[in-house]
């Protein structure tokens, strides 16, 4: 392992070459990262793509920095090699025999050129964990482009995202490039627990598609199971009423009555408690079959306050709801609640922490993202000599 290298938690000693760009991979990569792996990652010379995804930038020392590039490049080294010079591509067959796991994202098929394919790298490391991330798999999608944006529209989720009578809209954030990386690194995980038991590495292979059919849960499912094509309803919700933002004095707030349970207390909390013995409101079902005239009545109770104001009442009353806030608030809010949502990896940018808590193995913020090439020298005297 490189020399000043020195990560904890129950990753450390995992040595990842990671030659993904863009979002989903990197994401994966960093997580591991944060649980201790060594991660190598391998830029060809104009660097990760993300690096020019600006504005917004932060000026670090060698210029202005993507934050993008930033949000998912912590605990990382980054070594800059040119595919198609042969010194290079020996350098990255050379990191590829060594690394416990290799994780790429380029168009299916396009690493055998580089000797960089699985069959590769398994002759020359059969306990390898290879992982490969494409947008629609390596049949008949290996040659569509991978983007969040496309799987969003192809997947469905945009003809479900919008107002009712407007046009499909794409979620705020890409979020099948983030939901694939999550599934990447519970793969690779699990492929190395497999090894531990067996010594045998594996190749596991997820795409954007897969992901995002998977991750669309209770849509997905009205279709396979249910034969029922979900459309667009702006921000209600197919199953539940009400789950939405309904509108107060001043300004809409979010209400959700997810079960019987809360829809008592709601109606307590309203001064409603007509609503509970009316029969179109008994349960979840009648609610929601009965929403558009479940609706005004709630209207009317929440048109005497304002947002928060009810805020407060609901809460205390064990409602659900909540502010639509804006994403500086979202952090505020987090800290406010003691979630320290903000971390600064070797004492450097400021990056959102990792979402989870180990009452053992912590995560590590050890090493700020690394700038282009950082790395190259160290990364090539150890691939040379092992020091």
């Amino acid at each position: 392992m490189i020399e000043d290298d020195r990560p904890s938690g129950p990753l450390a000693g995992v040595l990842v070459a990671d030659f993904s760009r863009v979002l989903a991979g990197p994401y994966a990569t960093m997580l591991l990262g944060d649980l201790g792996a060594t991660v190598i990652k391998v830029e060809g010379p104009g660097g990760d793509d993300t690096r020019t995804w600006q504005p917004p930038t932060v000026e670090r020392p060698d210029g202005p920095e993507a934050t993008y590039y930033l949000s998912i490049n912590r605990n990382k080294r980054s070594v800059v090699l040119d595919l198609k010079d042969p010194d290079d591509r020996a350098a990255a067959r050379e990191l590829a025999a060594r690394a416990d796991v290799l994780i790429e994202n380029f168009m299916p098929g396009s690493t055998a050129k580089w000797g960089l394919d699985e069959p590769t790298v398994r002759a020359a490391n059969e306990r390898v964990v290879y992982c490969s991330i494409s947008g629609f798999g390596d049949e008949g999608g290996a040659k569509l482009g991978g983007y969040d944006l496309l799987v969003q529209a192809t997947s469905g989720l945009m003809s479900l995202t919008g107002g009712a009578d407007g046009e499909p809209y794409r979620a705020g954030v890409a979020v099948f490039d983030v939901i694939t990386g999550l599934h990447a690194a519970l793969a690779i995980v699990a492929a190395l627990r497999h090894r531990d038991l067996t010594g045998e590495g594996q190749h596991v292979k997820t795409n954007l598609l897969s992901a995002a059919l998977s991750s669309l849960v209770n849509q997905t499912s009205a279709f396979v199971a249910g034969g029922v094509v979900p459309k667009r309803m702006g921000n209600a919700h197919l199953s539940l009423f009400p789950y939405e933002p309904l509108p107060t004095k001043d300004g809409e707030l979010i209400v959700i009555a997810a079960n019987d349970h809360q829809f008592r207390r709601l109606c307590g909390a309203l001064g409603a408690p007509e609503l509970l013995t009316d029969p179109r409101f008994g349960s979840m079902v009648d609610r929601t079959r009965h929403r558009e005239e479940l609706r005004p009545l709630l209207l009317e109770k929440l048109a005497v306050r304002d947002a928060q104001e009810w805020f407060e009442v609901l809460s205390a009353a064990g409602v659900p709801c909540g502010p639509i806030n804006t994403i500086d608030q979202g952090i505020a809010l987090a800290e406010s609640l003691g979630l320290e949502p903000v971390v600064h990896p070797g004492g450097g940018v400021g990056t959102v922490r990792n979402p989870v808590d180990y009452s053992r193995t912590p995560p590590d913020y050890r090493r700020t993202p690394p700038a282009l090439g950082a790395d190259t020298d160290a990364v090539r005297k150890w691939l040379q000599t092992g020091r």
